[in-house]
Parts: C-alpha cells; structure tokens; sequence
C-alpha cells in the first residue's frame, strides 16, 4: 500500500477483498457490501461480503499455519510486529483520513488513534521475548516444578467500529507475540482500516495464514460456524454487553478461553475540594474522545451540590465552542455518529431524560441536512429515572447530577451492572484512596480523563467483561499454561 493523498485515493488504495491464507480474493458468494460515509450517508466503496464457507476456509489457514507459527522464534515474530509499528507510524496522514471517512471522527482524532493502535504492536514487539515459565525444587525436595507458556492456539478476534485500528492491533499484537494464529471479524461500517493493518502485516513479513481477515454484513453468519469447530481455541471480542453473553453462551460448548471487553457506563465524580477548572477540562476529553463513541466515555456526571452549576455551566461552555461537521474539514472538533441508528438512539435518550424534567444547558438536537450529526449537550437537573444514567449514551451528550455527600456518590457510581472505568477528581489524598478502593470499575482515572494505555491492563468488572488487554497482563490472554512434575 503506497503512501498517497486524496480521499478518494486513500480509499482506492486499500484491498476490498477477504484476506485468507495469505491470499486476498473474492468472496465465495460473490456479494459485497457498501461501506458508508457517516459523513454524509453516501458509500465510499464497496467489500467482499464474506458466507460461512470463507468463514470455514479462514480457520483452515489459521489451523495449518498454527504449528509452524508456533514454531517461530520469538524474536522473529516481535521483529514482524516492530515492523509493523514503524510502517503504520510512517503512513499516520494516509490511515487517518482513511479511519475518518469510514468511521466520521476528526482526522486529529484519528491520527490519535492510530498513534495509540501502533503503540500495542511496539509493546507486544517487546513482550514476545518476555514470556517466562519457572523452575524449583518441589516442596518434598523429591522432584522439580517446571512451568512453560505456551499459545492458546488458533483464535477469533471480533472487534467494533468505534476504534476500528487500535481495537484491532490489541488484540492481533499479543496473538502474534504469544504464537497465536488468527481470523479477524472487523464490525461491518469500519472494514477499511483492517484491511489497510492487514496490508501492512503482509508487507511486514507475517506468514501467510497467521491472520486472517473476514468482512461481513453478517457477524453472526461468519462467527457461529467457527466458534462451533473444536479446532478454535479462544474467542475475543470487544462491543456491547448484549452480543457478548450471546458468544459466551457459544463458547461454552467449545470451553473456549475467552476475553470481553463489553459495554461501560462511567461515572465521573467530581467532589466539592477539586479543581472546577481541571476537572471540566477531564470531563471533555472523557466525555467528547471519539464523540462520545467508546466504552470509556463518561456517561453520567455525579458532582458534588456546591459545585454542581458552575461546573455544567464551564463544561456547557466548553461543548458549546466545539465545531460540528465532517471530520476531514479544518476547526472540526465533533464528527458524525457513525450511522442513523446510532444518532436516533442518542435523541431518544435525550428525549426521554428531558420529558421527565431535565433541562437542556446547552444542544440537545440532531444536526441539519446529511449526515449523521448530533450536537454535543449538557444536561442539568436529570432525574433518577430517566434512562441515560442507566444506559450507555455512545454520544456527545453528558448529563450532570448532584450528590450531597461520598458514601452518596460512590452508592451512585456503583449503581448500574456495569464496571468498566470510573472518573475520580478530588485534591483529597486520602479520599482518592478512599473512593478508588470503592468503586466497583476495572479501571479509574484520577484526577485525568483518559485512561487507555498500551502499557497498563485495559478491562473491566460485572457486566463490561472480563479479561485484560494491553500491559504485561494482555499476552496472558493468548498462553496456556503447562505444568511438569519432574522426577529426580
């Protein structure tokens, strides 16, 4: 894939076609599907709409490369994924207004995101020579323990559309450095991303049949059929709660080893002795990072009474200043949501939060003309009913609530099935601690409004998953762990 410019161009450059065995072709059945620009609801390009039978296909090339994958040195695999870091790094400008047309966020935030999906495969580049087992004495002094890590096998990574490059190489980073063959179920609106990152795989000299890439309008049609062959050994997805249970319930046939990363409802707190200032500046950069389209957006705003106004009249300001329209123009700051479906849920939630008393600070309305815009929006006085506080946003709308008193807030906060990411801003010490050991989340912010991190364990608690990406913690995921009872 050359280094080009040129929306249209970016476009044309990358392959439309499934990727199996180290081979780009056709889909079997012969159909594509369109992928849109959400933009202005037009399509950019068409891709191969993969059957069950390329599905199948898929994971035969990832079974029969599996042992010889295996097989490789570590540092060699490390050097393909170091490879690949330096070669996504080099065509930032080109993968970003690529990720921009097919998924609607700035291109400034989309260069943000390739710059983090490169990070994971320069981690696990590292990693891959850092997989350890141990020897000792067994405590009889007649034998020894021996411990050896080895890969899970052949695995199924599903990823969304709201991080379409960097939810990808979280997940093939480790499977390559731990020897873990794979095929990829890139969500349906962002395949062009995948496409380009398997692109660029090739080009880094991984084998063929390591990765395999599976287009589809229908997940569940390529999924199901590979989740039921004993030959997969691990599942992994990222997307909402609902789909999640459903592929468990799949897995369970197989015992499977599986991680999910699933839905969020963040809270963010914000106590009385913070910093109004500070903290408004974390809530836009927790709340507004891909337009409030990702499982760490703060979705409900618990703030303490004495500041619960001026912190939704600064934080209103703030919103209110950011440029709505399409992600390529200059001053952007809000793209698109990335379909209708997506931009209906968000007014329905408004909707019903105001109709049951909350009051509108600032937007509160869908965009004009195409696309599918809707303005970012802060939301005062929204009662304890009103569905947003319950349910994921996936939006630009943040809504404020007040609370007297800590046990009250952290009784707030912990009050959904959720458990994601918590936001904590307080200048108390001793409360951070307090708080933090409290909140029932796999992940806090303190004092900050962003957590993701290609070095630290990304997951999360009850009903948003369970298993780790990123850090030492994420190439675990993709290891077996062999245990010899030597005699001596």
């Amino acid at each position: 894939m050359s280094t080009i410019t040129g929306e249209q161009a970016v476009v044309d450059g990358v392959k439309k076609q499934l990727y199996i065995g180290g081979e780009w072709r056709d889909a079997s059945g012969g159909e594509t599907l369109e992928v849109e620009d959400p933009s202005t609801g037009e399509a950019l390009c068409a891709v191969a709409d993969a059957t069950p039978d390329d599905a199948m296909a898929a994971l035969d090339a990832a079974v029969g490369a599996q042992t010889e994958w295996a097989a490789t040195p570590p540092r060699d695999r490390g050097e393909i994924l170091r490879r690949a870091f330096e070669a996504i790094v080099e065509r930032t400008d080109e993968l970003a207004t690529l990720m921009t047309l097919e998924m609607g966020k700035t291109v400034k935030e989309s260069a943000a995101e390739i710059a983090y999906a490169a990070e994971f495969f320069r981690w696990f580049s590292e990693e891959a020579v850092r997989v350890e087992g141990r020897y000792h004495v067994a405590s009889n002094g007649a034998g020894r323990v021996l411990t050896m890590k080895q890969p899970v096998g052949p695995c199924l990574l599903i990823t969304p559309w709201n991080f379409p490059m960097a939810m990808g190489t979280r997940k093939i980073g480790p499977a390559i450095a731990a020897g873990c063959t794979m095929v990829m179920k890139p969500a349906q609106q962002t395949p062009l991303s995948m496409n380009a990152l398997a692109q660029i795989l090739e080009e880094s000299g991984l084998p063929a049949g390591v990765l395999n890439v599976l287009t589809s309008k229908s997940s569940s049609d390529v999924s199901k059929p590979i989740i039921g062959d004993p030959r997969l050994r691990k599942l992994t997805f990222t997307g909402s709660t609902e789909v999640g249970r459903k592929l468990v319930e799949q897995s369970a046939e197989g015992l499977l080893r599986t991680s999910m990363e699933l839905g969020g409802n963040a809270p963010f707190l914000v106590f009385a002795d913070a910093d109004v200032d500070a903290a408004v500046e974390g809530a836009v950069l927790a709340k507004m990072r891909n337009i409030g389209e990702a499982c760490t957006a703060a979705n409900r705003f618990h703030v303490a009474d004495a500041l619960q106004d001026e912190f939704a009249e600064k934080l209103a300001a703030k919103l209110g200043d950011m440029k709505v329209g399409r992600g390529t123009e200059p001053d952007v700051k809000v793209g698109p949501l990335i379909d209708a479906d997506q931009r209906g849920k968000v007014a329905e939630l408004v909707q019903d939060a105001t109709q049951k008393g909350a009051q509108v600070v600032v937007g509160g309305q869908e965009g004009d003309g195409a696309g599918y815009f809707y303005e970012p929006t802060v939301l005062g006085g929204v009662p304890d009913d009103a569905r947003l506080l319950k349910e994921e946003i996936f939006g630009p709308v943040a809504p404020v609530i007040g609370f007297s008193d800590e046990e009250a807030a952290i009784a707030a906060a912990n009050d959904t099935e959720f458990g994601l990411v918590s936001y904590v801003y307080t200048s108390d010490l001793k409360r951070a601690f307090r708080v933090c050991e409290k909140l029932e989340t796999g992940m806090i912010g303190l004092n900050q409004g962003i957590v993701s991190n290609p070095a630290a364990p990304f997951g999360g608690v009850k009903a948003s998953g369970f298993g780790r990406e990123g850090g030492a913690e994420g190439i675990a995921e993709y290891l077996e762990i062999k245990y010899v009872a030597m005699a001596m």
